[in-house]
């Protein structure tokens, strides 16, 4: 028997069947579904299916938890049985977009923009936190590794210029996928991304230093004196540019005749978006990164304890808004700016402890299927996915998720009073700390047994108290 098959049919017939679904796709771990009425919905049946994990409505859509790596094999069967064609997966994101408002379009664009390269960027920090073992010292002693042991020097050079090719050309990332989603020609935004970190151009991480000495070197144009700085590791210059890009290109193929689109289409876009983005566009978000990168520093720096506070207690709810998107951004601007960002150290905790009050769930609950979907999903948390934890039993008791929340906030303000950065973006869960400046490593893991012990110990015992409701 097809349990995936079995398990497409009761789904679908639990959304209200196929003529109730507008478009649908997929990510790692859930059906993303537009559905056209979603009263149809019969919770309960769809609770009763083996592999859903949990389900809710967000951002016009409503998806449907399953889990890494069997998602896309119900989703191919629910496909089959409801004539999804591919092209769904790209209709979905217009169909739900019709129920969003203005803020959340803002923040499912950046959604669309980030998630696509997160995988280089996850990559780059674990290879990161590899080349910290072997480099950094006070792991295994005084020395590290490399010093200890000078034949492994160059093999440790070779995965740190493998690990920061990703930071170093991240405009070029960038600029795929920006321009991909504003609808123009991918692979303009990747040369637009490179133009923007040529290496004729002033390293951007060298900008101050050059600004000191008085040795910015300067374009003449058109009268104007235009720095020639490059944009390493900046955010904003490269999304804005990307817009431009892809409209002015979707503009000139409307107006040009095909024979001529491949001769004056793309050179006349990129000429012309070059142009703006090194005498405009970049110039100004420069100084608007700069200045968001300024107030972040300020916080973290004067109100340590609060900024911690606040950030460990809204992350896991602006999980479920989907808005944590937008701080992906800004974690890419600390880094680029600063080397490193404090925001996303908070991140691996929140996620750490959706996964130790899931876990606690687990010696309470006496339904079979959650209690295992409990200890599935806890470990799952602790390895960086918390769909399963948070939506498949915290959001569902409610009081867990509270918990999680409570001890994700106390360990951010314990790594935040310590002044915890990252030097990366990593995995977003106990394997974290690889990504953490080799100095805070001992700090970090005390903030995860923090959000370990405590999310736990106050779900178990909250959960004894209702003992009765929970049976």
């Amino acid at each position: 028997m097809n349990t995936n098959k079995e398990a497409a049919k009761e789904i679908l017939a639990a959304i209200g069947g196929e003529e109730n679904i507008s478009s649908a796709t997929h990510c790692v771990t859930r059906l993303r579904f537009a559905l056209h009425d979603e009263n149809k919905v019969n919770k309960e049946a769809l609770e009763k299916v083996d592999v859903v994990k949990g389900s809710f409505s967000t951002n016009g859509q409503f998806q449907v938890v399953i889990g890494q790596g069997t998602v896309d094999k119900v989703y191919k069967e629910l496909a089959a049985q409801a004539g999804i064609t591919q092209a769904s997966k790209e209709e979905v994101k217009t169909a739900a977009e019709k129920n969003l408002n203005p803020l959340q379009r803002a923040v499912k664009t950046l959604a669309d923009i980030f998630i696509p390269i997160l995988p280089a960027i996850v990559t780059a920090g674990l290879l990161m936190g590899i080349n910290n073992i072997l480099t950094a010292g006070g792991i295994f002693g005084e020395q590290s590794i490399v010093e200890m042991y000078p034949q492994w020097a160059d093999f440790a050079n070779i995965i740190n210029l493998i690990a920061n090719t990703a930071f170093v050309f991240l405009p070029g990332l960038i600029g795929w996928s920006a321009v991909k989603r504003f609808g123009g020609n991918e692979l303009l935004g990747i040369v637009l991304g490179l133009m923007l970190v040529h290496p004729d151009l002033l390293n951007a991480w060298g900008y101050g230093a050059a600004q000191e000495a008085g040795e910015i070197p300067y374009w003449n144009l058109f009268g104007m004196d235009v720095a020639k700085v490059g944009y390493q590791g900046q955010v904003l210059p490269i999304l804005f540019a990307s817009f431009v890009l892809a409209k002015i290109e979707i503009a000139l193929k409307k107006r040009i005749p095909d024979s001529f689109q491949l001769l004056i289409v793309a050179p006349v876009a990129l000429l012309v978006t070059g142009f703006i983005a090194f005498i405009a566009i970049g110039p100004i978000t420069f100084a608007i990164g700069s200045g968001i990168t300024d107030i972040f520093v300020a916080i973290f720096s004067n109100f340590a304890a609060l900024g911690g506070l606040l950030y460990g207690a809204i992350y896991a709810p602006l999980v479920i808004t989907g808005m944590h998107h937008t701080f992906l951004a800004v974690d890419l601007q600390l880094i680029g700016s600063i080397g490193g960002t404090f925001l996303w150290p908070i991140l691996a905790l929140s996620n750490i402890a959706q996964g130790s009050a899931a876990l606690a769930m687990y010696f309470i609950l006496k339904d079979e299927k959650v209690k295992g979907l409990s200890l599935t999903s806890s470990i799952s948390a602790y390895l960086g996915i918390t769909e399963p934890a948070m939506f498949g039993v915290n959001l569902r008791y409610r009081f867990p998720f509270i918990c999680a929340i409570i001890g994700s906030a106390i360990a951010a303000v314990w790594i935040t009073v310590n002044s915890v950065m990252a030097l990366s973006i990593g995995v977003g869960g106990i394997p974290g700390i690889f990504s953490i400046e080799p100095g805070k490593w001992l700090v970090f893991a005390v903030g995860m047994v923090i959000a370990i012990v405590v999310p736990f110990v106050l779900t178990y015992l909250f959960a004894k108290t209702r003992k009765k409701d929970l049976a």
